[in-house]
């Protein structure tokens, strides 16, 4: 090939790309469906009854690489129960302005309580605001739930909760 048709060739990505029709998303106005598996926001989920999964175990903030959870465990009483064990997690964060998406803190979670959401806008102009505390991370009551705290189901030990046969 002659020397002075390599910059020319150079260019073909640049002139086969130059008249196709552009792929815009018009993405506020038209939201797309995430994925099913996608990996959005966090969320602390409950059990059928009401009570929190969270047990205070701190396996998440020590799993996080990016040390963007905060975990203070507390005891539970037989008057102020938040979940069937015998801690609780009394405060939770997750700053997101730390977090990185990656996902190790829900594999390090014993009791599934913690999972992630199809949720992705987590844009905002307050940085206060991306640190999320427990009462924004808690998973909606359902119907027939009971909101914390409240005794176990009548006849149950903590071990049926986690086995998941409590209703």
């Amino acid at each position: 090939m002659p020397e002075f048709l390599g910059p020319i060739a150079g260019f073909g990505v640049t002139f086969a790309t130059m008249f196709k029709k552009p792929g815009t998303e018009f993405y506020p106005e038209n939201k797309v469906p995430t994925a099913e598996r996608y990996h959005g926001r966090h969320q602390l989920n409950r059990y059928a009854d009401g009570l929190e999964k969270c047990i205070g175990c701190e396996l998440c903030a020590w799993a996080c690489p990016a040390d963007a959870i905060y975990v203070e465990g507390a005891d539970n009483t037989e008057e102020e129960r938040f979940s069937p064990g015998e801690r609780y997690g009394q405060v939770y964060q997750i700053n997101y302005l730390r977090c990185i998406g990656c996902g190790l803190c829900i594999e390090a979670c014993p009791t599934r309580a913690l999972t992630m959401t199809n949720e992705y806008e987590l844009a905002d102009d307050n940085r206060a605001d991306l640190i999320y505390e427990k009462d924004r991370l808690l998973a909606p009551m359902e119907p027939g739930m009971e909101a914390a705290p409240h005794p176990m189901a009548e006849n149950t030990t903590a071990a049926d909760y986690y086995r998941g046969t409590v209703q």
